[in-house]
């Protein structure tokens, strides 16, 4: 089985507002749901720290996600920024209390995730799934001192927005630019050299971030506007951007992002006929659109808020992210280009920007 790095899981989230408990096997996390209904995906979770083993999957960019809702704002979040603080803190103490119980690691620099990789490829080491913590839009941060504590506790990615208009940027499913909060917060993540995730901007905050950054950027879990037209997805003008910085974009596995015209709690996986080598179409597109396969990854954004209900219908846990392999291979790319998407590119670029 190939190495596999993942950008983009939020594995907190499923821990403090899913209450499951990770370390569990996933059948065992899915019984526990059987009976339960407040969230479409109960009983359909793909996420755990054994499947991730399983799947080789030995190093993701985990998130704290705590999103802050104006007034007058319908999306679901708190109603405060120091609320979505607290609620991310709590998120933090998870990470630590799986790092303090021996499941996972925190990577924060070139020497950790040297150790880490070193560790992994030994036989005779147990595995522990290694984490680069990012914060998921910006809003819980309720001034700069904020920032700085964050990256104090190892955090080393950073999303300005996640859905609707936020304190720093407007993400998905808005409109608006970045402001001089927004360029404030953009000088400190410049000083700290934390990573930019460009993820979730909506266009305008999009181009108005690239015109006051200069450092390290990435796109966690994106996929392509040409074959999804929606602004979640990148068109080819922001693909060729991102590449001109250097970036690496992660391929996300929820089905509305994957395939066109999906709705959400409506359309049925199998109905659809969506599957694994749908992503293909995607991580194809901008391998040809830029003439290589040296700025693609996973970002699978797997168990998201959204579980087997919304995803290709031969994935059952995230282990099956290995199926990409074959396939992949049948669509012509050689074992090279496969290890560059499973793990090298994202690998490569960290080592670079830690």
């Amino acid at each position: 089985m190939k190495f596999i790095f993942d950008c983009h899981l939020d594995l907190s989230m499923n821990a403090t507002e899913w209450n499951r408990d990770l370390t569990l096997t996933i059948d065992e996390i899915r019984d526990l749901e059987k009976d339960l209904s407040d969230k479409p995906d109960r009983g359909n979770s793909t996420v755990c720290i054994p499947e991730l083993i399983k799947g080789n999957i030995g190093l993701c960019v985990a998130t704290l996600i705590s999103r802050y809702v104006k007034p007058k704002n319908p999306l679901p979040g708190w109603n405060s920024s120091e609320q979505a603080w607290a609620h991310a803190q709590g998120q933090l103490a998870w990470y630590q209390a799986m790092e303090s119980k021996g499941e996972i690691v925190q990577i924060s620099n070139k020497n950790s995730l040297k150790s880490h990789l070193e560790k992994w490829n030994k036989k005779s080491s147990r595995k522990r799934l290694g984490y680069i913590l990012s914060l998921e839009g910006a809003d819980s941060i309720i001034n700069l001192d904020y920032l700085y504590s964050l990256y104090d506790n190892g955090l080393r990615a950073i999303g300005p927005a996640h859905y609707g208009p936020g304190t720093y940027a407007f993400g998905t499913g808005s409109n608006g630019g970045i402001g001089e909060k927004g360029k404030e917060l953009l000088k400190e993540i410049e000083k700290l050299n934390l990573i930019l995730d460009l993820t979730h901007l909506c266009d305008k905050s999009f181009w108005e971030t690239l015109e006051n950054f200069s450092g390290n950027l990435w796109a966690s879990h994106s996929n392509t506007r040409s074959i999804v037209p929606n602004e979640r997805q990148f068109s080819d003008d922001q693909i060729i951007e991102l590449i001109n910085r250097g970036a690496v974009i992660g391929m996300a596995f929820d089905a509305w992002m994957m395939i066109p015209n999906w709705k959400r709690g409506v359309s049925d996986p199998r109905q659809r006929g969506l599957i694994i080598e749908n992503i293909v179409d995607h991580i194809d597109h901008i391998c040809q659109l830029i003439g290589n396969s040296n700025h693609v990854g996973l970002g699978s954004d797997l168990d998201g808020g959204f579980g087997k209900e919304q995803c290709p219908l031969d994935l059952d846990t995230i282990a099956d992210l290995q199926k990409l392999d074959g396939i992949l291979k049948k669509r012509g790319y050689n074992n090279e280009d496969i290890n560059k998407i499973f793990n090298k590119n994202f690998i490569g670029f960290l080592e670079r920007a830690l």
